[in-house]
């Protein structure tokens, strides 16, 4: 048997004398790394377009936190980075694009993979004292078309589906009437009938509601096209006539809700083929907290009242009445679905407490209405998706994630939160606050 092995040798003692001889120095610690920034106050564009309510009578004007002057419509509010008017951040100037150009994990993955690293979405609040035009928004191919053909008008090459919210009593043309609806006006106005013309007009009278979809659209498109194009002589002598007879009738009968709609438009716009293009349309009449959605080539026309509006990022608009600015006719009659019938209203779904939830059927957004009540604390989910909060009425203060310190809230405070950021809201005082959330469709995640 062999002998088993030495021990190994004792380790080494440390010397001592080299730690006595140079001490160690206090050593200031590494600064801790940035807290990413949750909450992003916005500052945010206000257009002043010529239908806009002026001065402080506008929402726009009070929400923009400005000293309005009486005499200037205040038209929209912009919350978002459409570069006709995008948002900046309050604190130092910066452009959100920028920004999230910066910081793209705010997106989330599947935003930010899909629609290009930037927001998909436009958010808006629009103050209507008169009628915006009669008007199409073009889908995603034919804006590309006419992005490239023509870029000073088509400023964007994407598709603007929309969502309007009443917040006031909001009035909106949308969508071509039913067939009988239809029939009616070409027996009862003849100055439409006669810019239509009795061949058109006699093949709309012979329609059955259950004919052919394609044959209907097909007579719809030539009998609009013909009132459309109709020469200006035509137009102002039929309005003329039109005018004169329903004041005269006025006087023997109330008159319908149309009729006394056309008597308004033409006051708004004198000798404008709109005025006789409106009746139309469906007459659409939302109540506080309604909302109306619009896809893209469906003919529509904002009247009055005050709005929430939701969108695709986008600005292209093909106009074709009720405005003065540069008029497609041409392209709107070509592009238009011609479907029929009244739109759908949306009232909001209950999605949590104090949490009301409009969804389109559209992927780029969606709209919350959060009703925060005193001494309530209202938690929103975080979502997959960056949000963009307005806070409409009331005071309040909105706490991201886990963070101790909140951000004072009131009444036209904008906020960016990131994607997968919860959200606390809470009141201050003895009022609710009411907010709106404008995100990507939560339906585009599953």
């Amino acid at each position: 048997m062999e002998d088993p092995p030495p021990p190994p040798p004792p380790e080494p003692e440390p010397e001592p004398a080299a730690a006595a001889a140079f001490p160690q120095r206090d050593v200031e610690p590494s600064p801790p790394p940035p807290r990413r920034r949750l909450l992003l106050r916005l500052r945010c564009a206000v257009q002043h377009y010529e239908w806009g309510r002026r001065g402080d009578a506008s929402l726009v004007a009070r929400l923009a936190a400005q000293d309005p002057d009486p005499a200037r419509p205040y038209a929209e509010l912009w919350m978002g980075t459409h570069p006709s008017g995008p948002s900046t951040l309050l604190d130092d100037g910066e452009l959100l694009g920028d920004w999230l150009a910066r910081n793209p994990d705010a997106l989330g993955p599947a935003v930010a993979a899909r629609w290009g690293g930037d927001l998909p979405f436009l958010s808006k609040v629009l103050s209507v004292a008169k009628a915006l035009s009669i008007q199409a928004h073009p889908d995603k191919k034919l804006a590309e078309v006419l992005h490239a053909l023509r870029p000073s008008t088509y400023k964007d090459d994407n598709h603007k589906p929309e969502m309007a919210i009443a917040i006031t009593e909001f009035r909106a043309l949308c969508g071509f009437a039913s067939i009988e609806e239809l029939k009616d006006i070409l027996r009862t106005v003849p100055e439409v009938e006669g810019l239509v013309g009795h061949e058109d007009a006699g093949k709309l009278m012979s329609m059955k509601e259950y004919d052919g979809s394609s044959a209907v659209k097909s007579s719809l498109q030539s009998a609009f096209a013909k009132l459309m194009t109709a020469s200006k002589d035509m137009v102002s002598e039929a309005i003329s006539k039109l005018i004169s007879r329903l004041n005269i009738e006025s006087k023997i009968r109330t008159l319908t809700d149309k009729e006394q709609l056309v008597l308004s438009l033409e006051r708004q716009y004198q000798e404008d083929v709109g005025v006789l293009a409106a009746p139309f349309f469906n007459y659409v009449k939302l109540s506080p907290g309604e909302a109306l959605y619009i896809g893209a080539n469906e003919p529509h026309a904002y009247l009055s009242g005050e709005c929430i509006e939701c969108m695709a990022t986008s600005d292209n608009v093909v106009r074709a009445g009720l405005t003065p600015k540069y008029r497609d006719v041409q392209t709107l009659c070509s592009m238009l679905t011609y479907k029929q019938g009244f739109p759908e209203i949306l009232r909001g779904v209950p999605v949590q407490p104090h949490v009301r939830r409009y969804t389109p059927p559209f992927d780029e957004f969606e709209v919350d209405f959060c009703l925060v009540p005193p001494g309530e604390l209202v938690v929103i989910s975080p979502v997959p998706s960056p949000s963009i909060f307005l806070v409409m009425t009331g005071e309040g203060e909105l706490q991201a994630d886990s963070q101790s310190d909140g951000e004072k809230a009131k009444e036209g405070d904008v906020f960016f939160v990131p994607a997968y950021t919860e959200v606390k809201l809470s009141t201050c005082g003895p009022e609710s606050m009411k907010l709106y959330r404008a995100g990507v469709n939560s339906r585009s995640f599953n």
